[in-house]
């Protein structure tokens, strides 16, 4: 399987991350507002096209893969984009208004537990409903009472809903299984982003900063330390990738095991190397001045959406067992 982006793949990454840079540059992270999201930059987002890449030409979308969607949300994930990014994604593949870009959608994944978490509640126009056998959604005038709770991200601000209603039905069981293994990779893409970007900010601050009259990044404990976060940006690359290749073309690959991988190692690969972006910043590393604590805080939160580490680490030695038996 020949894994390198093609040209158009290449521009549409290129276009997206200078967009996002100069609308959310990393490097002003705490000059961001820790509530909401910029509309007017949304706006700009959904022009582009960048949410409703998947979508069919028909309904206002442009018809591409999930690897195409995977390019921009490792962009998206590598600025720490705020906002519904997944769910407006999702949602424009069944609702008209979120593909025309007239509407912004929230989502949660209801899988029977309760309370139910949604991120920008107060600022989305219609909220998607994942369950097990369906899809839903449910106007903002719909939703009952929600109360507000600290998030750990404090770019992407949640609400509590004790219960939803049923909602008006939008897709069944083969539309919810569809959704989810996408939801899956592209989360997988965001946190590749985090890990990314957690090796970007980490080789400059090592090659700024000065110990003894040299660089601190010429000390070989953090050498190492950087080598480590090269390596698991390389493998989350290769397995997220592999997993949108697979998604887009079921035939060359075993989807289950592959979105699981993917997820498993960019999740990994993001709270590893967030981790040690911290360690090489020093204390500093996570206050509200520097990137690596917000890119730790994404890692975390994306790493309990659509399955645990720990989920998809059994699933897949569930799945080797009965190869082997």
């Amino acid at each position: 399987m020949d894994f390198q982006l093609d040209e158009d793949q290449l521009a549409l990454q290129d276009h997206v991350r200078r967009f996002c840079h100069d609308r959310w540059p990393l490097d002003r992270i705490a000059e961001r507002p820790m509530q909401g999201f910029d509309r007017q930059a949304w706006g700009e987002l959904v022009e582009m096209d960048a949410l409703r890449l998947m979508a069919d030409e028909e309904v206002g979308g442009l018809g591409l893969g999930v690897v195409e969607a995977t390019v921009v949300f490792e962009q998206l994930g590598q600025q720490l984009v705020p906002g519904p990014l997944l769910w407006t994604t999702l949602g424009a593949l069944l609702i008209p208004e979120v593909t025309s870009g007239a509407s912004v959608a929230g989502g949660t994944d209801d899988t029977g537990h309760t309370p139910l978490f949604v991120e920008h509640a107060a600022e989305i126009d219609t909220l998607v409903v994942l369950r097990p056998d369906t899809v839903a959604c449910i106007d903002r005038d719909e939703l009952p009472d929600s109360r507000a709770t600290e998030s750990l991200d404090p770019l992407n601000p949640v609400r509590i809903f004790d219960e939803l209603p049923p909602g008006t039905p939008i897709g069944g069981a083969r539309e919810a299984r569809k959704l989810r293994e996408v939801a899956t990779v592209l989360s997988a893409a965001l946190q590749l982003g985090i890990a990314d970007a957690a090796l970007d900010v980490a080789v400059a601050y090592a090659l700024g900063r000065e110990q003894f009259g040299v660089p601190i990044g010429s000390f070989q404990a953090l050498k190492h330390m950087m080598a480590d976060m090269y390596v698991r940006v390389g493998v989350a690359r290769s397995a997220t990738y592999a997993a949108a290749a697979v998604l887009d073309d079921p035939a060359i690959g075993d989807a289950a095991r592959s979105i699981a991988a993917a997820k498993l190692l960019a999740g990994e690969a993001a709270v590893d190397n967030a981790r040690a972006a911290i360690q090489i910043f020093g204390g500093m590393g996570f206050t509200w001045d520097m990137p690596p604590g917000f890119l730790l805080k994404r890692a975390w939160v994306l790493d309990q959406g659509f399955g645990t580490p720990t989920n998809h680490a059994l699933s897949i030695a569930e799945m080797l067992r009965q190869e082997v038996a």
